[in-house]
C-alpha cells in the first residue's frame, strides 16, 4: 500500500510507517491510499470475528507493511484491560433505532477507539522507518481528541504531546482531563480563539519550512494525532464493520440488509471512517451527516456550497463546534477521482475566500450517499430528556444530536431501513446538559460536582474512566494568543 498527498501528484508516494509519522503531508494536503484496497474479507465473515480481530483485519489491508506480529501486539495492546466492557463497542437498542457505544475507554470518548491505537502504530512505524529523533505529537483539539490523544501518549518513550485548545471552548471535563493527565512529556494550552483558529494555526506550522528545519535540527520531527493523520482514521473503520456483524448475529438483520448510521460530525473523521467501510463492500444505504448549530456541513450537503464565512457558535456539544472540516478534503479528493489539482483549488477558495462550490455532478454523488440536517442546542437537550423518558437510556449531548437528526430523517423520509446512531461519548462527559436534559433543572455546579448532582439522579455503577476523574488534581490552565503558539512549541522543545 503506497500512500499519496490530497494535493500531490500520484508519483510523489510513502508507504503507510512514513504517512503515520509525518501526519499532514508537506503541501497541506492529507494522505490517502494511492490505490484504495479491495476487502480481504467476505461479509459472511464480520458476525464471526470479535472487535479486535476484525480491528487487526483493517490494520493489515490498509497498513501491509507493518508485520502480522507488529499488527497483533498492537491491537491487544490498544484493546485490552483500559476498556470498561470487553466487546469493546457494545450496541444498544431503544426506541426502534440502534446505538454504537464508543465511549468505554479510558476518556469516555469514541477518539480512545483510535487513540489508543495511533501510539502503538507511531511507535512500530519509528522502528520501520528507523527513524532516531524524537515524535512531536502536535494537535489542535475541541476537547476530546487532546484527552484521548495525552492519554494514549503519555510517556510513550520518543514522543511529546502539545495540544492546544479553545479557551472556554471545551467542557469542564474534558478540561480537567487534559489539565490533570499524567506524563512527563505532555503539555495542553489554551489559546484565545476558537477550534478552527487552533486548527489553522497548527497547520500552518507543520507547513513552516525553515520551523521543521530547526526542530530536525534539535532532533526533533511533527507528526499530529488529529483525525488529519491516516494511521488515526484507518482504526476507526473497524466499529462499522464490527456492528454490522454484530447485528446480523443477533438477528436484527440478515446478512447483506443494508443499513443507515447517522453520525455526530465535526471534523469529518468519523463519517469519513463510515465511507470507507463502505467503499470496502459494507452495505450502507445512507450515511447521515448530524451537526450542531455550526451547521456548515449540513448547507453543503444541501446546496453543494462550503462557507464557513458565517457566525462561530459555542453549543453544547463543544466537540462539534467546527466551521472548517478537514477530512472532507478525502471525501471529495476520492469524489473527484484524486484530481489533485481540483482539491488544490478548493482548498485554495476555502482559504482566501472563504468558501467553494463543487459541480452539480459532485453534488449528485454526494446526496446518492448522504443526508445531512442539524441539531440545536434546545434541540439537543429535548432529545436526551425523549430517549430517556423512552426506556431510562442516557446519552451525551454529541450523541443526542445523531439520534435527533435520525428521528428527523426517519419521520421526513420514511425510510425504514434500520439505523444505527454513532453514540460518540458518555453523558458524565457532559453532566451538566444531561442533568438539565432529565430533570428540567439547571444543574447548579460545573465539572466534578455536576458529575455527582447527575450520579444522584442516575444511580447504577460508575464507570472506571468517570471515577479517575475524581482522583486527580489538575494542573493550572496557560492561555496564549494563537499567533504565539510557535514560539510556545520553541520553549517548551527548549530549540536551539
Amino acid at each position: 500500500m503506497k500512500y499519496r498527498s490530497t494535493r500531490g501528484s500520484k508519483e510523489n508516494t510513502l508507504n503507510s510507517a512514513a504517512a503515520i509519522i509525518q501526519g499532514l503531508a508537506p503541501d497541506g494536503g492529507l494522505y490517502v491510499p494511492t490505490d484504495f484496497p479491495h476487502a480481504n474479507f467476505k461479509l459472511e465473515d464480520l458476525p464471526k470475528l470479535s472487535y479486535k480481530q476484525i480491528a487487526a483485519m483493517v490494520i493489515s489491508l490498509f497498513f501491509d507493511d507493518y508485520s502480522k506480529e507488529q499488527i497483533q501486539s498492537a491491537v491487544l495492546n490498544a484493546y485490552s484491560e483500559q476498556w470498561d466492557d470487553r466487546s469493546i463497542v457494545p450496541i444498544e437498542k431503544h426506541d426502534h433505532n440502534f446505538y454504537m457505544e464508543l465511549f468505554h475507554g479510558p476518556t469516555l470518548a469514541f477518539k480512545d477507539i483510535a487513540l489508543q491505537m495511533l501510539p502503538q502504530l507511531m511507535t512500530r512505524a519509528v522502528q520501520i522507518e528507523k527513524i532516531d529523533c524524537d515524535i512531536i505529537i502536535l494537535t489542535a483539539t475541541s476537547g476530546d481528541t487532546g484527552t484521548a490523544s495525552m492519554r494514549g501518549f503519555a510517556n510513550q518513550q520518543g514522543t511529546n504531546v502539545i495540544v492546544f485548545y479553545p479557551e472556554g471552548g471545551v467542557s469542564p471535563v474534558q478540561l480537567r482531563q487534559m489539565l490533570s493527565q499524567h506524563g512527563d512529556n505532555l503539555q495542553a494550552i489554551a489559546i484565545k480563539g476558537n477550534f478552527d483558529d487552533a486548527q489553522t494555526e497548527v497547520k500552518k506550522i507543520f507547513n513552516d519550512t525553515k520551523f521543521k528545519t530547526q526542530l530536525n535540527k534539535n532532533g526533533y520531527q511533527f507528526s499530529s494525532a488529529n483525525s488529519m493523520n491516516i494511521g488515526r482514521l484507518v482504526p476507526q473503520i473497524s466499529y462499522y464493520l464490527y456492528t454490522y456483524g454484530q447485528l446480523v448475529r443477533r438477528q436484527e438483520i440478515k446478512l447483506g440488509d443494508p443499513i443507515n448510521f447517522s453520525v455526530p460530525t465535526g471534523n469529518f473523521g468519523d463519517i469519513l471512517a463510515g465511507y470507507y467501510a463502505k467503499k470496502l463492500g459494507l452495505p450502507i444505504k445512507k450515511l447521515i451527516c448530524a451537526s450542531n448549530e455550526n451547521n456548515v456541513l449540513t448547507d453543503f450537503f444541501k446546496n453543494g456550497e462550503y462557507d464557513r464565512r458565517r457566525k462561530f457558535h459555542l453549543t453544547n456539544a463543544p466537540a462539534m463546534d467546527i466551521l472548517v472540516s478537514s477530512n472532507l478534503e478525502r471525501l471529495l479528493f476520492d469524489l473527484y477521482d484524486g484530481d489533485h489539482q481540483q482539491i488544490n483549488s478548493l482548498m485554495n477558495q476555502l482559504t482566501q475566500r472563504g468558501h467553494y462550490h463543487i459541480s452539480d455532478e459532485i453534488l449528485s454523488k454526494l446526496q446518492d450517499i448522504f443526508a445531512a440536517d442539524f441539531a440545536t442546542e434546545r434541540q439537543v437537550v429535548k432529545e436526551i430528556n425523549r430517549i430517556y423518558n423512552y426506556d431510562r437510556y442516557v446519552i451525551d449531548p454529541h450523541t443526542a444530536v445523531g439520534s435527533y437528526v435520525a428521528h428527523q430523517y426517519q419521520e421526513k423520509t420514511g425510510d425504514t431501513t434500520p439505523m444505527v446512531i454513532v453514540s460518540t461519548a458518555s453523558p458524565y462527559k457532559f453532566p451538566e446538559t444531561v442533568y438539565e436534559a432529565i430533570t428540567g433543572r439547571v444543574c447548579p455546579q460545573t465539572g466534578i460536582a455536576a458529575i455527582k448532582k447527575l450520579y444522584e439522579e442516575l444511580g447504577g455503577q460508575l464507570s472506571i474512566g468517570v471515577r479517575t476523574l475524581f482522583d486527580r488534581k489538575p494542573s493550572l490552565e496557560k492561555v496564549i494568543e494563537p499567533q504565539n503558539m510557535e514560539l510556545v512549541i520553541s520553549s517548551i522543545l527548549d530549540l536551539k
